[in-house]
């Protein structure tokens, strides 16, 4: 299956915040707004709704993270690319979407030129590690808290 990556508007808000606010999701996400719409003229995050078929399910959003000093990504090579994602319909989790959209996605920015990929989920959510090993990802480095809570940093590297 392929799915399509359009990037996110205004109009997809309303979407995002009932996706955010979903048990399955909020477990794990910052209970705030994803974005609003100022967020989403900022060229350093790119914010994606995910559609296998055209009917959105999830929410993907990659960014620089040398755009953000003291990131804990900041290391990695110039044009790297951090990576952040949930599937926001709960009848679409368990089904193996997480993991061809993720790989699609990890294909698609090595495509276009970084050289390595950064993701943090928290290290209780063993779907998502689970899944980020799937796709090629290895832990980098021990747990650390960052701003938006306790993460497990993991990278992915072309070619690797």
């Amino acid at each position: 299956m392929s799915y399509r990556f359009r990037p996110a508007t205004p109009a997809d808000l309303p979407l995002l915040r009932r996706w955010i606010a979903a048990p399955h999701v909020a477990e794990w996400w910052d209970a705030e707004d994803p974005c609003d719409e100022s967020d989403l003229a900022d060229p350093s995050v790119r914010r994606w709704i995910v559609e296998p078929g055209g009917a959105p399910f999830a929410y993907a959003q990659d960014y620089d993270p040398h755009a953000e000093p003291g990131h804990h990504f900041a290391d990695l090579p110039r044009g790297a690319r951090g990576i952040d994602q949930f599937i926001g319909e709960a009848a679409m989790t368990g089904r193996g979407h997480g993991t061809a959209f993720l790989r699609q996605r990890v294909a698609e920015l090595f495509a276009e030129g970084a050289p390595a990929i950064g993701t943090d989920p928290h290290p209780d959510n063993a779907r998502a590690i689970a899944v980020y090993r799937k796709v090629g990802f290895v832990a980098y480095g021990a747990p650390l808290v960052a701003p938006w809570g306790l993460v497990q940093p993991m990278v992915a590297r072309r070619g690797a």
